[in-house]
């Protein structure tokens, strides 16, 4: 027996995966269903997830704060003027 589930995703993404999709010779609903018998089988979520990989500015700061090369501002408008620089 069958049951119906209504999910949203942005458009961009169903179209990228059902282009994937069609490559391997399956439609959104098989895939769907491929994942969800992973969850049970895994008891899970079947992969990894974890937080997005920071950006190279974003590492760059992380590394300065680690060497306490942070800029210091000693007021509001100092700080406002550096981040419009």
């Amino acid at each position: 027996m069958s049951s119906t589930i209504t999910i949203r995703v942005e458009e961009n993404v169903k179209k990228e995966a059902n282009n994937i999709f069609k490559e391997v010779g399956m439609d959104m609903s098989t895939a769907i269903n491929i994942y969800l018998k992973q969850v049970i089988r895994s008891k899970g979520i079947p992969f990894p997830i974890s937080a997005d990989i920071p950006n190279a500015v974003t590492l760059n700061a992380i590394k300065e704060a680690e060497k306490g090369e942070m800029a210091s501002f000693s007021s509001i408008d100092e700080l406002m003027e550096d981040l419009n620089d």
